[in-house]
């Protein structure tokens, strides 16, 4: 399989590689993100999928206004020639698409390599993005959808909305700190129904999202995207799969970041080679999809991550 093959969605004419790209603008996106515009050069050609919530590895200089060390593309992954130090790399979603240009929104907040580089972006800075990577993929058989989202998955969540809200009914349920973090579809003629869930979750608060799921209209004909917390979103999709009991094909459930990140990671290198060995092979079997998601959820249940 060649580097092309994992990549879907991508024009058949575009060879994946990682992109060198200059910060053009960088502008406050109500209270609580910071929007920042990537082009240049090496852009010109960068693609898209089409699909809202197509996410990319963004990789940072050590200083901001140093040059960023650049991997090559290997499979879907990424390396180094030998001797190089990998840079800092983070995952984001794009906010919107352009020929040569891309917006991507970062969350205000304290700590996080991402977060300190976006608080002091300025034009000329770079960055690296790999090739974008999508994962909506909503049943043809779908007449309605349900968008829940924290705020790093806002973002993905109103793209979406605008991408596919003129042929869908569309639901918009999201947490956000206050009223003044709520940011809506800006695309002429699309209109969600929004349901704001403020003050909860967000690392901040106990989270309301998989209540307000519960909640939900939610029937046989409707497709749920949920992406957030890892571990909450773990709890919608053990609820959708298995009391709901809808087919896989009708919900994506995305794991975007994860609270206490550092108290998790110690855990996870406590519970050894086996384990991790275990979990490597769960990943990379081909078996039922969901099924095998399950035995990974259990795992990580189990071992209380």
């Amino acid at each position: 399989m060649n580097e092309r093959d994992t990549y879907p969605g991508l024009p058949s004419t575009y060879t994946p590689r990682v992109h060198g790209a200059e910060v053009t603008a960088v502008a406050r996106v109500g209270a609580g993100m910071v929007r920042v515009t990537l082009g240049g050069p090496e852009m010109s050609d960068y693609p898209t999928t089409g699909i809202g919530d197509e996410y990319v590895r963004l990789f940072f200089p050590d200083e901001p206004d140093e040059h960023v060390r650049l991997p090559f593309v290997a499979g879907r992954g990424w390396d180094y020639p030998e001797g190089v130090e990998p840079s800092v790399m983070r995952t984001y979603t794009i906010r919107a698409h352009r020929p040569g240009s891309v917006d991507v929104d970062f969350v205000s907040h304290e700590g996080g390599v991402a977060a300190a580089w976006a608080a002091q972006a300025r034009v000329g800075q770079r960055v690296g993005l790999t090739p974008p990577i999508a994962l909506y993929d909503r049943p043809s058989w779908a007449r309605r959808q349900v968008l829940l989202a924290d705020e790093p998955a806002l973002p993905a969540a109103l793209r979406i909305a605008e991408l596919t809200g003129a042929a869908i009914e569309t639901t918009v349920i999201a947490e956000v700190p206050t009223s003044e973090h709520q940011l809506g579809v800006k695309a002429i003629g699309i209109h969600p129904a929004y349901v704001w869930l403020r003050g909860s979750g967000n690392g901040r608060a106990p989270s309301a999202l998989v209540s307000a799921l519960r909640r939900a209209n939610i029937d046989q004909e409707t497709y749920v995207w949920v992406a957030g917390e890892t571990r909450l979103t773990r709890d919608a999709r053990k609820y959708l799969r298995h009391e709901r009991r809808l087919a896989g094909e009708a919900y994506k459930c995305v794991g975007y970041w994860t609270d206490h990140a550092e108290e998790w990671e110690a855990r996870y290198e406590q519970l050894g080679k086996e384990f991790h060995d275990r979990l490597d092979a769960l990943y990379a079997s081909e078996g039922d999809a969901e099924e095998i998601a399950d035995q990974i959820s259990e795992m990580y249940e189990t071992a209380g991550l």
